[in-house]
């Protein structure tokens, strides 16, 4: 998934990570942190961190690379080594850049 901080400014840090998702769909799991859902209660995010209450945008990677939420931002998004060979592959549709 993609996942965007979005408690500091419009364009926060930013990754490429691999999330699970509760059992009931409600909340997702990344690094030790439980996110759910805003439903709509949120400006410019969709998901918000249960333990600091700050607010991210969460949606899954674009096969264009233009992930953020505003494209026109300059901060890199940072891939988890994890995925990073499956997301160039399976999203993008191509060979992962060498590093």
């Amino acid at each position: 998934m993609y996942i965007e901080d979005k408690s500091g400014d419009l364009n926060g840090s930013a990754r490429i990570g691999r999330v699970m998702l509760s059992k009931s769909g409600q909340s997702l799991h990344y690094e030790g942190r439980t996110f759910q859902r805003l439903d709509g209660r949120g400006a410019k995010a969709n998901y918000f961190d249960i333990e600091s209450g700050s607010h991210f945008w969460i949606s899954g990677p674009r096969k264009d690379g233009r992930d953020r939420l505003y494209e026109n931002s300059a901060k890199p998004v940072a891939i988890d080594p994890d995925v990073r060979d499956e997301y160039w592959r399976d999203i993008r549709g191509e060979q992962p850049p060498l590093v």
